[in-house]
């Protein structure tokens, strides 16, 4: 019931913020206008800083146009949460995504899994900009962005997991570009090939189709900073890589004409850091006494849920909670490995949500120190040392957790230079830029941009 009436609340509030748009504004609605989005997954601020990166495009276009320092994420410092806040112009604590997925709590002590592949609906508690643009009359299409499953104000697309029989689908199928089998068997594919496929989609979207806004996510550098860590050899040729999938979208914006009326802007999601030691801490709730077997299969009072730099602990039996809850603090306070303890008071100051307001929301949060990460086994040693990887999750005040931000095109004047940004402000520049205003977001349009790109 709690869930049906928030999804309520949330599709009334996208309504009052289409409804609400006075007539003048709406006049000034630009079916004229393109705005492309393009995220790169775990690209971080500090890359931008090396010369030795090899991204000619991106370089180019952040000359050309406008580019910051850094773009500030929310927390926690993932993709699907950060994604949704790119979108929405709010943190978790009012969209509700904080992991990438839906998080789903079992009865009887089970651990809590996180189910990706859940409606738009059910897991966007906010008014997106693709759902003010599709309602306020433009086209809106979307190529492997996230949380955004059967979104019903998407106008063309091509998901994360394609469909043979999708429209997008069939249009790269007749023209070679794909057959059918290579997507029914798509997620066994490499993610440099996917990317390769998705920006194919983007390409043909623009050309045939022309949307007003299109959402375009590419994720080979995520996983390759995973596996061999931020800045290593791997990771730079999967950065050039990107830049060569940047220009394929500038390219087509020029050849079709597009350009005289279309703004690209280049965001990531989260930054990356390095770590040698991996950290268990639900292996410290077995030795507690805390998590045991039942029926074959691991039950606790509480679990941990691990995100990287940071960890959602999850109190599974509301009848101890009172007890559970300072016991669960002494736990994990001052142990290897972790930094902080926060508690539900914090949850506010973190952007999070209460439990009294989510079932998403955590108990309690765990920050990392640096040169460790968090993991999900619960047997075993507690700490564990690997070979240098990479992962995100870390709170968003860390600097290296900072993303990118480039703004370029139609009425993006140049050279201009932005200070830290948030994350929040990219929704409502981007509906400023179609003449459109994200009334419930906290972020602001990006000044410096919308005084000439609005207009123009």
């Amino acid at each position: 019931m709690k869930t049906l009436v928030r999804s309520l609340c949330w599709l009334c509030a996208i309504a009052l913020t289409v409804c609400a748009v006075p007539a003048p504004l709406e006049a000034k609605v630009r079916k004229d206008r393109t705005v492309v989005v393009i995220s790169l997954d775990g690209f971080p601020a500090y890359a931008l800083d090396d010369p030795r990166l090899p991204i000619p495009t991106l370089r180019k276009l952040a000359r050309e146009g406008a580019v910051a320092a850094s773009m500030q994420p929310i927390n926690p410092t993932v993709t699907w949460p950060n994604h949704t806040a790119i979108v929405t112009g709010v943190d978790a604590s009012e969209h509700q995504v904080l992991f990438n997925g839906l998080l789903t709590r079992p009865e009887g002590g089970a651990r809590p899994t996180i189910e990706p592949w859940r409606d738009k609906d059910v897991m966007v508690h906010a008014p997106t900009i693709y759902d003010v643009a599709y309602q306020a009359g433009l086209t809106t299409a979307q190529v492997d962005w996230v949380a955004i499953y059967r979104a019903k104000t998407i106008t063309w697309q091509f998901p994360e997991l394609p469909d043979p029989n999708g429209p997008i689908e069939r249009e790269l199928i007749a023209d070679g570009t794909v057959t059918a089998e290579q997507l029914r068997t798509f997620e066994d594919s490499s993610q440099a090939w996917q990317d390769e496929i998705w920006t194919d989609a983007a390409v043909k979207i623009l050309e045939k189709h022309k949307p007003n806004l299109l959402l375009f996510h590419l994720l080979t550098l995520d996983d390759t900073n995973h596996e061999y860590g931020p800045m290593s050899p791997a990771s730079f040729t999967a950065m050039a890589s990107l830049d060569s999938r940047v220009k394929q979208i500038v390219d087509v914006l020029q050849s079709t004409g597009l350009s005289r009326k279309a703004t690209l802007i280049i965001v990531s999601d989260h930054g990356f850091r390095a770590f040698k030691h991996k950290i268990h801490p639900n292996v410290l709730l077995r030795q507690k006494g805390l998590l045991g077997e039942g029926q074959g299969h691991p039950k606790a009072d509480a679990w941990v849920l691990p995100t990287g730099g940071t960890a959602m602990v999850y109190l599974t039996n509301p009848d101890r909670k009172v007890e559970l809850l300072p016991e669960l603090r002494s736990i994990f306070t001052g142990v290897e490995g972790i930094d902080r303890v926060y508690g539900g008071e914090d949850l506010p100051k973190l952007g999070l949500p209460v439990p009294a307001a989510s079932d998403q929301a955590p108990d309690l949060v765990l920050a990392a120190a640096p040169d460790y990460a968090f993991s999900n086994e619960s047997e075993g040693d507690y700490a564990t040392q690997v070979p240098v990887e990479g992962t995100h999750g870390y709170l968003n005040t860390d600097p290296k957790m900072q993303s990118i931000f480039i703004a370029w095109g139609a009425g993006i004047p140049k050279g201009i230079h932005l200070n830290s940004i948030s994350n929040l402000d990219v929704a409502p520049t981007l509906a400023a830029l179609l003449g459109l205003e994200m009334k419930l977001a906290k972020g602001h349009p990006i000044e410096q941009i919308v005084k000439h790109g609005a207009g123009q």
